[in-house]
């Protein structure tokens, strides 16, 4: 939950830290968040996805939650196998570089012993052993409590597709402009042109899905590449396995995924086992030989199978239970996000974009986030004398419509509790309406994944029209929020939590969130993937 700003920590207490002014505000935003993260001392690693800065954190104690959540330009704070800092869209990938330099630059400046942690202050004498052993166990309590095998598998699939987000929403935006200009008859001698640079990044995503994949579990990422780059090769179809002709792309992302983990898995026996004289030769020509074998006469009819399974599973769903199946979807995806479970949905996102240039479950999981916004609206109004509820919900409000929900999830409706569960209420009744739409024959799809809510329009596609289309989604957008507003402001506070809530500062203090809150990560969508962020 985002208090007030704390007088002793507010940035603005400080001169030249104040992102908000200055020449450069991305560096003077980066300026302001590192040493309330401990410094560059106290930074092992640093990358971003579509909303967040996603730091390793060395010592946590050393990390300053409440003056983070309070700094201008944060959105919120997301403890996970990162400690990840919300900066939204845009923004993120500006300070992101920004923040790298300050840190290397501070690292070099550094010639002095490290700052003295809480351990140190607590405990003199202790041995620097035992202070490692100490933050050790730390980080390691707080990574546990998310930590299931299943869900860090499933992180690291996002992984490989997270970085791939930026090509899909650019191509898709391209596929869509130039979809309309077909549609409208202009410009004809340019249609070939956007048709090309749309669709080059799609013929090849299984490339790039091999190369990410073999990176991110440890092998060589040019060879999970080449051996993805066999399922898109236009010679496979002159090869014949289980009786059938194969076809380019048949397998697509998930056959890619699957090489490029067979490739890791065959690299890392041959390094083993070859003479170390011989290994730059046999390593990749084995690994190559022996995983595009089992990818041509195997893995590309299998995934091929899956992949054609997964189309028709996910639009025979929608044409004859469309209401239903949207109601649930749009329901259950916020609980999907804290468990952290929606991440195996983005391999399904993509394989769909390959199959048919569009994903039909976006734009359904799209309306959990205008529920969730929805609910703030109401939260902000039944709630008029608590000052730090209704600055979260202002300062969250406008990233929420452009459909990044974690300010307004993790600072709003979660700690609050009932209004987590009206806001789902919101998701499933717009979940239900573009889902019933589906059923009725007019199918609403978004051409990428990452965007949702207002950030989606750009991308929408569907089987009429674009005003159709436009309209439907649109109207899902209105559903969400309308019901999220209403189902919180009737049902969302008890009369105690009323009384309580609205108390005056000198009667309650301001609600908080648990601490440490470790919900598990979502972007970037998600697509983001984060991706995905409703």
């Amino acid at each position: 939950m985002t208090e007030g700003k704390n007088p002793d920590t507010h940035p603005d207490k400080n001169p030249g830290t104040n992102p908000g002014t200055g020449p450069d505000k991305n560096r003077a935003l980066a300026a302001a968040i590192l040493p309330l993260v401990g410094g560059a001392g106290n930074v092992t690693s640093v990358a971003h996805c579509m909303t967040r800065l996603r730091l390793g954190i060395q010592d946590r104690s050393l990390v300053q939650d409440e003056a983070l959540k309070a700094l201008p330009g944060v959105l919120g704070v997301v403890e996970d196998d990162t400690y990840q800092i919300v900066l939204g869209p845009g923004t993120v990938a500006r300070v992101t570089p920004q923040f790298e330099r300050l840190v290397e630059e501070t690292s070099r400046r550094a010639a002095g012993p490290p700052a003295p942690t809480a351990a140190t202050t607590s405990a003199a004498g202790t041995s620097a052993a035992g202070l490692a052993a100490q933050g050790a166990a730390l980080k390691a309590r707080q990574r546990a409590k998310n930590a299931t095998p299943f869900k860090l598998f499933l992180r690291r699939i996002a992984d490989i597709f997270v970085p791939l987000i930026p090509a899909l929403i650019g191509c898709g935006i391209v596929a869509g402009l130039n979809g309309m200009l077909t549609n409208l008859d202009w410009a004809p001698s340019i249609v070939p042109a956007l048709t090309a640079i749309a669709a080059g990044f799609m013929s090849l995503i299984a490339v790039f899905v091999g190369y990410n994949t073999a990176k991110e579990f440890g092998g060589t990422p040019v060879l999970g590449g080449a051996v993805a780059a066999i399922i898109v090769f236009p010679g496979v179809a002159h090869i014949t396995a289980f009786g059938r002709q194969l076809s380019p792309g048949q397998g697509g992302v998930l056959g890619a995924l699957a090489a490029a983990l067979l490739a890791v898995q065959v690299e890392k026996h041959c390094r083993r086992l070859v003479p170390a004289a011989l290994d730059v030769l046999l390593t990749p020509t084995l690994t190559v030989l022996l995983t595009g074998l089992v990818t041509v006469f195997g893995l590309m009819y299998a995934a091929g199978e899956v992949s054609a399974a997964i189309g028709v599973l996910a639009n025979g769903l929608l044409a004859h239970g469309g209401a239903i199946a949207g109601f649930l979807l749009g329901g259950l995806f916020l609980p999907l996000v804290m468990l952290g479970l929606h991440q195996a949905l983005i391999p399904i996102h993509t394989t769909l974009i390959e199959q048919q240039g569009y994903t039909v479950l976006l734009p359904i999981l799209a309306m959990a986030g205008a529920g969730q916004v929805g609910a703030a609206i109401a939260v902000y109004l039944r709630l008029p004398r608590n000052g730090p509820v209704r600055a979260t919900v202002r300062s969250a409000l406008p990233a929420g419509f452009l459909g990044v929900g974690e300010p307004l999830i993790y600072g709003v409706s979660l700690p609050l509790g009932r209004p987590f569960i009206t806001a789902c209420l919101g998701g499933a009744f717009g979940g239900g309406f573009v889902g019933l739409f589906h059923q009725l024959g007019d199918t609403v799809g978004s051409t990428a994944i990452g965007p949702s809510g207002w950030a989606l329009f750009p991308l929408v596609k569907g089987n009429q029209g674009i005003g159709v289309t436009l309209a439907v989604y649109a109207l899902g957008l209105v559903v969400g929020y309308v019901t999220g507003f209403l189902a919180t402001y009737l049902f969302g506070f008890s009369r105690q939590m009323l009384t309580e809530l609205n108390a005056t500062a000198d009667e309650a203090a301001p609600l908080r969130s648990p601490t440490p809150f470790t919900p598990a990560s979502p972007d970037d969508t998600p697509p983001d993937k984060e991706s995905v962020t409703a």
